[in-house]
Formats: structure tokens, C-alpha cells, sequence
């Protein structure tokens, strides 16, 4: 524990969530720019950052191993930034599978939850910023 002088926030790391919802090659690249930078920024002045990216909808293309425009760039992410991780919207999985009659393959280090939005509000309820670039 830190002493009662210290100031709490030296303890918690930064924490922002980012929002892609949208299957556009120039948002995915926003939304992986932005983590880059807040990355960069925070561990400039030695804090903590913890950057999870909720992909859904549309948004979910970045994160397919077949289809992902920014694939070499994530994959990038995953080995050498582990502050930074990515969250697939199950809801969105299963209604591709439904239309395209296979679940379509993830991008290996890529995490499920059941419901994107459902994760970003229950980020935000715990104090993460919520960014949609």
C-alpha cells in the first residue's frame, strides 16, 4: 500500500476504452493511432495505462484473421504492447456465423465478451474513459 501522503492516482494506471463500431479502414486506424498515442503519452511521464478496444457491429472486421484491413498493425499491438487489449462483441460473432454460415476466425489474443456495448458500460461504470475516434 502507498503511504497517506502519497496521492491515490499514482497508484491506479490511466484506463480508456475505445469504441470501433464502424467497418472503416481509416476508423480502425484512428482507434489504433489514439491507443498508440495515449500509450506513448502516459508512459512518457511514467503512469500506467491500461487501453482496451470493444470492436462491434461493423467495427468487429478489425479483428477478423480473415478480413482485418489492419491486421500486420494489430498484430503488432498484441506482441508488443501488452497495456493494450482487444474485445470482440460475441452478440456480433454469432450473427455473422448466422449469415455467412461459419463463425469467422479471430485474429489470435483477441478476447469475447457476450455484449460489446454491455462491456463499454460496464467499463464506464467502473471509471474508464470511453472514446469513439
Amino acid at each position: 500500500m502507498t503511504s497517506p501522503a502519497a496521492p491515490s492516482r499514482a497508484t491506479e494506471p490511466h484506463r480508456l476504452a475505445l469504441q470501433i463500431s464502424d467497418d472503416d479502414p481509416a476508423k480502425m486506424r484512428a482507434v489504433l493511432d489514439v491507443a498508440a498515442n495515449v500509450s506513448r503519452h502516459y508512459s512518457g511521464q511514467g503512469d500506467d495505462v491500461e487501453i482496451v478496444v470493444v470492436a462491434f457491429n461493423g467495427g468487429l472486421d478489425m479483428l477478423l484473421d480473415d478480413r482485418s484491413p489492419v491486421k500486420e498493425r494489430l498484430l503488432n499491438f498484441l506482441k508488443s504492447m501488452p497495456n493494450v487489449s482487444f474485445i470482440a462483441c460475441g452478440n456480433t460473432l454469432e450473427t455473422l456465423a448466422m449469415k455467412e454460415g461459419r463463425r469467422p476466425p479471430l485474429i489470435e489474443g483477441i478476447s469475447v465478451t457476450r455484449v460489446g456495448v454491455a462491456a463499454l458500460m460496464d467499463l464506464a461504470e467502473k471509471n474508464w474513459t470511453i472514446v469513439r475516434p
